[in-house]
C-alpha cells in the first residue's frame, strides 16, 4: 500500500469526529431494471448533503497540523464547497470568509451561514464565478488567510479518497465498476489515486454534463482548457475548466470512459429518484444514476457503485426539472399557431386535440388590423406519438403551427 493510500485511511479516521461513513446501499429498483447489482455511495447523507466537506477538512486539518495558530481561512464557492467549508470552521472553532457571486440564491447563503454557526462571513462580490474567485484570492494575499480550493489542492483531493476508503471497507472488497460525477476533478483524482494504490481492478466511468464538459476537451487536447459553459443547470459540475492537478490524475483515462449527460435527461432522473426511491438528488448527484441506462450492456451481470455525490436541491426549481424532463421525454411542445380571427376558429382548434393531449399554456395575442392572431401555446401529451398525429390534423385543416420546442432564441425568450 502507498503512502497516499495511507494518507486516504489517515484522513478517513479524521473524519470520524464530524460524521460516521455515509451509507453503501444496494438499490433493487435500478438493479433489477439494468440486470447489474447497483449500489449507491449515498455521499447526499453527509451533514452538509455532498462529499465537499471530505476535502475541506483534511485540507484544514492539514494546515492546522503545520501551523497550529492558523485561524484565518477563505474560499470561494456557490454551492457545496461553501457549506463545508463553513461546516469545517465551527468544527475547528476558527473564523471563516466565504466568497459567494452577487447572483447566489439566498437558500444556499442560508445554509451556509447556519453551517458556520457564527464562525463564518459571507461577502458577496462578482456577478460572475472567477469575479469572485479573483475577491477571494486578494484576501488572502492581503491578510495572510489561507486559501482553501474547492478541487485543485493535493490535501482535497486526498480527503475526497475517503470516499473510496469508506466504499471498499463497507463492500469488503472492491466493484467492478465504479461510476462518478465530474467537475473539477477532486473526488474522481482521489478515488482513483486510491483504487491505483491498492491496486483496484475497478473500470472507472466518469459522467460530466453536456453544458460543461471540461475533462472531455481536456483529454482530447491533453491539457486542461478554459471553456464556455453553455448551460448551468449542473451547477455542482459544470465547470470551466478542469484542475491542473486533478487532471495530472486523471489524464491517463481513455476518453471513451467519460460519458456526458444531456441536462434534459438528467431531470428525468432526478424525478424519477424521487419518485420511485424518495431520493432527493441534486443534478450533478444524479449524474452517476443517469448513465446506467446507456451502459446497460457494459454492466450486466457487475457489481456498480454509483456515487450520488450530493443532495442540495432547490424545490422551488422542480417545475424547471419537470418542464425539462418531459422535454427530453417528447410529453410537452409548445408551438406558434395563427389563429383565424372569426368567431369559433377557437373552437375548431381545440376539437382537433386528441384525449391525451392537455393545453398547458396559452397566450392569445389579439390585433384588429390583421385577420390573424398569433398564440403560444404549450401543449402536454401522455404519449409522444401523439403529436405526429395531432400536427397532421391541425395542419391539415389549415392552421399555421410552428412547433418552437427546439428553437433555443425563441424558447427562451417566449418559455
Amino acid at each position: 500500500m502507498t503512502d497516499f493510500a495511507d494518507h486516504a485511511r489517515a484522513a478517513t479516521r479524521a473524519l470520524r469526529d464530524l460524521f460516521p461513513p455515509t451509507p453503501l446501499q444496494r438499490n433493487l429498483h435500478l438493479s433489477e431494471r439494468f440486470g447489474a447489482d447497483i449500489w449507491l455511495k449515498r455521499e447526499d447523507l453527509s451533514p452538509v448533503r455532498s462529499y465537499k466537506l471530505r476535502g475541506a477538512f483534511n485540507a484544514m486539518r492539514k494546515i492546522r497540523t503545520a501551523d497550529p495558530g492558523a485561524t484565518r481561512f477563505v474560499c470561494a464557492s456557490a454551492g457545496n464547497h461553501a457549506q463545508g467549508v463553513a461546516f469545517v470552521c465551527a468544527h475547528f472553532g476558527v473564523t471563516g470568509r466565504i466568497y459567494m457571486p452577487v447572483t447566489t440564491p439566498e437558500q444556499k447563503i442560508l445554509k451556509t451561514r447556519t453551517f458556520g454557526a457564527g464562525t463564518v462571513e459571507i461577502v458577496l462580490t462578482g456577478d460572475f464565478f472567477d469575479e469572485t474567485l479573483a475577491a477571494a484570492k486578494a484576501d488572502c494575499a492581503a491578510s495572510g488567510a489561507h486559501f482553501l480550493s474547492p478541487f485543485d489542492d493535493p490535501d482535497v483531493i486526498e480527503g475526497q479518497a475517503s470516499v473510496a476508503v469508506e466504499m471498499m471497507d463497507e463492500m469488503g472488497r472492491a466493484p467492478d465498476r465504479l461510476i462518478l460525477p465530474v467537475g473539477g476533478g477532486g473526488l474522481s483524482a482521489g478515488m482513483l489515486s486510491y483504487l491505483d494504490a491498492v491496486g483496484a481492478q475497478t473500470h472507472l466511468t466518469l459522467v460530466e454534463p453536456a453544458g460543461g464538459a471540461s475533462l472531455t476537451a481536456a483529454l482530447r487536447t491533453g491539457a486542461p482548457q478554459t471553456i464556455p459553459i453553455t448551460d448551468t443547470f449542473v451547477d455542482g459540475a459544470a465547470v470551466a475548466r478542469i484542475g491542473d492537478k486533478t487532471f495530472e490524475v486523471l489524464r491517463k483515462l481513455d476518453p471513451r470512459d467519460v460519458l456526458i449527460a444531456p441536462e434534459n435527461r438528467i431531470c428525468v432522473t432526478i424525478q424519477e429518484m424521487l419518485n420511485i426511491e424518495g431520493i432527493v438528488l441534486e443534478p450533478a448527484g444524479a449524474l452517476s444514476v443517469d448513465v446506467l441506462a446507456q451502459m446497460r450492456d457494459q454492466i450486466a451481470g457487475q457489481t456498480v457503485v454509483c456515487v450520488t455525490s450530493g443532495g442540495n436541491f432547490d424545490f422551488e426549481r422542480l417545475p424547471e426539472v419537470k418542464e425539462r424532463a418531459q422535454n427530453w421525454q417528447g410529453l410537452k411542445k409548445y408551438f406558434i399557431l395563427r389563429l383565424p380571427q372569426r368567431p369559433g376558429a377557437l373552437r375548431d382548434f381545440l376539437d382537433l386535440l386528441g384525449p391525451g393531449d392537455n393545453i398547458a399554456r396559452f397566450e392569445y395575442l389579439k390585433k384588429n388590423s390583421r385577420n390573424f392572431g398569433s398564440v403560444l401555446i404549450g401543449i402536454e401529451t401522455d404519449d409522444p406519438a401523439n403529436f405526429d398525429a395531432m400536427i397532421t390534423r391541425v395542419t391539415s385543416r389549415g392552421f399555421g403551427f410552428r412547433d418552437i420546442t427546439g428553437d433555443e432564441v425563441l424558447a427562451d425568450f417566449l418559455i
